[in-house]
């Protein structure tokens, strides 16, 4: 019983998947379908790609609006800053440049900006 379901007979001819093929010359070439679709890539795999290399070209930096956990003051900071924020209002610093994106303070919220 175990071995019968281990070899079952495959699946009748007109189910089987054949290869698409072109005539070209006097030459027969098999083309095969991609497992990725390379014009419609999903969000996730574009947000993964480098920069340069998607279909259309985007900036992985944004600005932001950060609120002061102290005073609750809106601060527009740039997402790869590369130098101490401080607040305007109450002198908290609300964030520190690391080698890329810069570090949030503990405590702050923030939003994208939008255009």
């Amino acid at each position: 019983t175990a071995q019968n379901l281990l070899s079952r007979p495959p699946p009748p001819h007109h189910l089987q998947e054949e290869p698409r093929r072109a005539l070209t010359t006097d030459l027969l070439i098999e083309t095969k379908t991609m497992p990725v679709d390379l014009l419609n890539p999903t969000p996730e795999a574009e947000a993964r790609t480098h920069k340069l290399k998607r279909l259309v070209q985007s900036p992985n930096s944004f600005f932001m609006d950060i609120k002061c956990p102290g005073c609750f003051q809106i601060t527009t900071v740039f997402s790869h800053a590369q130098t101490v924020v401080l607040c305007s209002g109450c002198n908290v610093m609300l964030c520190q440049p690391t080698g890329g994106r810069a570090r949030l303070t503990e405590g702050c919220s923030y939003r994208k900006k939008v255009d």
